[in-house]
This record gives C-alpha cells, structure tokens and sequence, in this order.
C-alpha cells in the first residue's frame, strides 16, 4: 500500500469504527461528506465542508472521534481539518470566492477656500481623494437568487452592468418592502460594473447618509467641495432614497441628478414605495425618479424561497435536509431576510445544542421568529371585515357617501390595507376602494393614525377590526 493509499484505508476504518457506535443517519449527515487528505506520521488530515460542520463534529462526537483515531491509527493519533473551498462546488459562488472588495481609483477634485464663494482673483486648488464605493462582495450577482420577484430587476441590473449609463433605464428606481433584495441587486450591479470597467468610479450611500453629508457640509462651509465630490461619480447607488428629507439635502441631489444624468452617468436608487407614493418629496425630483425604469420587487413565490435556502445552507456548508428546507420555505413567506435569519438561527441553535438539523428544530426556533403563521390578507378580506364591523353593505362603504360613519369606515379600510398588506401602493388601494387616487389614500391613513392618537374609541374600533383580520390559520 503506498502512502498516498494509506490515508484512505486509515480513514475508512475510522468509518466503519463510526458507523458501528452512531445512528445511521447522523453517520451520512456527519461524517460520509468528509474526505481524507493525508496522514503524516500519526497525524490524520481530513477535508470537511465548513467551520460549522468541524465544530459540530467536535462538539457532538469528540470522544468517539477520539477512541477511534486511537485504535486506528494509535495512541499519538493526531486529527486536522481542512475547510473545502466552496467554489469547487458548482450551484453556488462563496462569498471569499468572489474577489476582494472593489476599490476605486484616485480622483482629483476642484476644491475651494471654505467661504464657498471662491474670489475670481484666486484659482481653486486640486486635491486627490480616494471614493471608496462601499460595495460588499457578498452582494454580487452570482450570490443572488432568481425568481419571479426579481427576475425582471435582474435582467435590468444585467443590461445596465454591461452599458452603464447608456440604456434606457437610467435611472433605475428598485422599490418594494424590507427583506426583498433591494440593497443586494443594486450593489450586485455596481460590483459587476467595478468587474467591467475598473476606472469607472461607483458610490453606494444611504439616503438618509447623503442627507448627514449635507448638513455637515453646510455647518463646515464646504458646500462647493460636498457638491464637487458628487458630481465626480460615475455610478451613484442611493438605497432607501425615502429617507432623503429636507428641502435643503433634497435641492442638493436635485443639482447633483442632473449634472450626473446629463454627463451619462447612471443613476440607482431603492425605496420602500413606488415613487408616487413618496411622501414630503418636491415634484421636481419625483419626476425624475420616473425617467427612466421603475421595478417592485415582491415577496418570493415557493420555489424562489427554497431556492434561496438551498444556496445559503450550500454557502454555509451545511447539510439541511430537503424535508426542514420544504417546511422552511412554507412557514416563512415574507421575504428573503426573514428565510434567511431562520435558517441561520436554526443551524446556530443545531451547533450549540449539539443536535441535527430536524423538522422539530426547524419548528421549535421558527415559533420564536415568526409566531404563528398568518393567513393572506386580502384588500376584498379588509373590505368585508370593516363592513360587518360597522353593519354596512360593501356598496355603501365603496360610494361617494359623505356621511361621516362612512367615511371613517373607508378611511380605516385603507389604512388597514396599507398596514396589513405588503407591497400594496396606495395607487391600488385606492382603486379598489372606490376609485380614489393616492393622494386620497394617503390622507386617509394620516387622519386615522391622528384619531388614534386622540380618540380612545376610535382606536378600539381600529384594533378591533385587526384582531378580526389577522387570524392564526386554522383557528
């Protein structure tokens, strides 16, 4: 037997020793993934899939593994473990596999003397800076998950990491509730442009970010050199561009919008509402937001959520059986984020507790993140359980009546829909609420948070008609 045949044979017998002592399948869970590599001397090396799978083998079979190690190879049996590089597998890029993290080059800048008001007498000086793009290499292209929900947002993000700035989607507005991937696919496009055209400057910032800039900028006197920075980049990515407020931060990116979509540059923003639906925005910016494509991204259909789990457990080099990833992607319908958190907390609860990762698990930590599970709200459910609450028919409640149980009535309608209903516009509601436009709809929720706020009675009547609406299914 050559040395390089020895390991197996060792290696094997090892297994069979483990196959003997431990339940079938937590043997094929936990130890057939793993793969020799070598011994030296009394040193066994073995390949296993992730830090998590080592630790979970060493925390729950530590002294099997170590009288078998002692009868195979010895009483100087030494073990070592070699994390596999995941990118050897083909479903999935792992995160280090991308690259390291994009980095801009050098930019010089006009700056000017800190009055903001620069003499016709004094020439401005040049400073080079370094633009770091805050893009994180996770949020890359081959990391995120395909579906319905997204695909169109994808095939957009795809177009313009090829042709920044040149194709009509400029700028690209991605909105849709938390959870959904916003954040990912807009920097999954600024790091497939960094990977094209690496001269090309790229800047992921906040909106609520832009507007701290603002006002530092403004209490520094260095407005001029605030608005210069901007007008440098060549890929803005603005992520939750709702929380831009202010008249003064919004005149600011209203200057730097079209200096940037005049010179060619793209435009990216997020937001957790569709642009009509922004609130305390000037009209100017709004339509601008609308020049080029609008994208929602909604909740993930089933096969997109198991799709989804599948590529995290693989990424986390974990063993999930298909059954807790069906139940996983079942339970949970929200979003992304949620999937995610679940399927982290459950492998986290399964590595201290030293146990497989189960179905029971799998409902045992679910019941601490998401409670019970909720039945599809529906605008036509709302409508119906707020006509049975006021004894009113849906016609009435649906017409231009202006008597004031009736509008109230419609009033807590659409505020339930816009609190109970995910990704529903206002532009939706209204329309089935009697044909209103947002605008209506808007109102309506604001005068019924303020009633709550004032009139007790007037929030029992809100809390009520909830507790009606959301029922734990099966109840």
């Amino acid at each position: 037997m050559t040395d390089q045949e020895r390991h197996i044979a060792v290696w094997n017998n090892c297994l069979q020793i483990i196959g003997n002592n431990i339940d079938p399948q937590k043997f094929n869970t936990w130890f057939r993934p793993i793969r020799p590599v070598s011994l030296v001397d009394s040193t066994l090396t073995v390949e296993v899939p992730s830090d998590f799978f080592r630790d979970y083998i060493e925390g729950a079979f530590l002294d099997l593994l170590k009288m078998t190690l002692k009868r195979a190879i010895g009483a100087s049996a030494r073990l070592n473990y070699m994390v596999r590089p995941v990118q050897v597998e083909p479903p999935m890029v792992y995160p280090a596999a991308h690259g390291t993290t994009p980095v801009n080059k050098t930019v010089a800048i006009q700056t000017y003397q800190p009055s903001g008001s620069p003499s016709p007498f004094v020439f401005p000086g040049v400073q080079r800076v370094q633009i770091n793009p805050r893009l994180n290499p996770v949020y890359c292209f081959g990391n995120l998950v395909e579906g319905e929900c997204n695909k169109m947002g994808i095939t957009a993000g795809e177009s313009i990491s090829a042709a920044p700035g040149k194709t009509p989607f400029n700028p690209l507005f991605l909105f849709g509730g938390p959870g959904l991937g916003k954040t990912h696919l807009a920097q999954a496009i600024g790091i497939a442009i960094k990977e094209k055209y690496p001269d090309l400057v790229v800047l992921y910032v906040t909106g609520n970010e832009f507007k701290t800039q603002y006002m530092d900028a403004v209490k520094g006197n260095r407005l001029v050199d605030f608005m210069a920075y901007y007008m440098k980049i060549d890929v803005l990515i603005v992520d939750d561009i709702q929380d831009l407020l202010g008249q003064g931060s919004q005149n600011a990116f209203f200057n730097v919008f079209n200096h940037l979509h005049q010179s060619g540059k793209q435009l990216i923003f997020t937001s957790d509402r569709a642009p009509v639906d922004l609130q305390n925005f000037e009209e100017r910016l709004l339509s601008r937001f609308k020049w080029g494509l609008s994208v929602e991204l909604s909740r993930p259909d089933y096969e997109t959520r198991l799709a989804m789990l599948r590529a995290r457990a693989f990424r986390e080099g974990v063993p999930v059986d298909d059954d807790v990833l069906h139940f996983l992607a079942t339970r949970i319908k929200s979003n992304f984020r949620e999937l995610e958190g679940a399927l982290i907390s459950l492998i986290a609860n399964a590595t201290l507790c030293h146990r497989s990762v189960t179905v029971s698990l799998a409902e045992s930590v679910i019941g601490h993140i998401v409670g019970e599970e909720q039945g599809d709200v529906t605008i036509e459910a709302i409508v119906k359980t707020v006509c049975e609450y006021f004894n009113i028919t849906r016609d009435t409640l649906l017409s231009k009546s202006r008597k004031r149980q009736i509008v109230q009535a419609r009033q807590i309608a659409m505020y339930e829909c816009r609190s109970l209903i995910q990704n529903c516009s206002l532009s939706t509601i209204g329309a089935e609420l009697g044909g209103k436009d947002h605008a209506t709809v808007l109102h309506a929720c604001t005068t019924v948070q303020d009633l709550m706020s004032t009139d007790k009675a007037f929030r029992q009547y809100v809390t009520d008609i909830e507790n009606m609406i959301v029922v734990p299914v099966g109840r």
